[in-house]
């Protein structure tokens, strides 16, 4: 089955891009580039006499480095779960022992 597309007009830096997404999409396509044009503003206030394309360069650059923390975090998160998991089994048999 073919997943239906809708088109959306999308504005980042004062240009406007037409795209064809999966409906699902919509929301996070729209607030994707909010916060794109957001931290463009911010970047030109605090950058100011830049090229619009220096503002997009430094949004991408702060969103990948976004994303690497956030799969950092991941990671981390995974190292607990599997320490905790060791505990709990630690734990488990330590109950069982005293039980008997």
């Amino acid at each position: 089955m073919e997943e239906e597309l809708i088109p959306v007009n999308i504005m980042v830096a004062d240009r406007s891009y037409r795209l064809k997404i999966a409906i699902e999409h919509e929301e996070i396509l729209r607030k994707t580039a909010k916060l794109v044009n957001d931290k463009i503003t911010e970047y030109r206030n605090d950058f100011a006499g830049k090229d619009t394309q220096d503002y997009i360069a430094m949004v991408l650059l702060w969103m990948a480095t976004e994303q690497q923390k956030y799969q950092q975090y991941i990671i981390e998160a995974q190292e607990t779960t599997k320490q905790l998991q060791s505990l709990e089994t630690i734990l488990d048999k330590i109950e069982l022992k005293d039980s008997i």
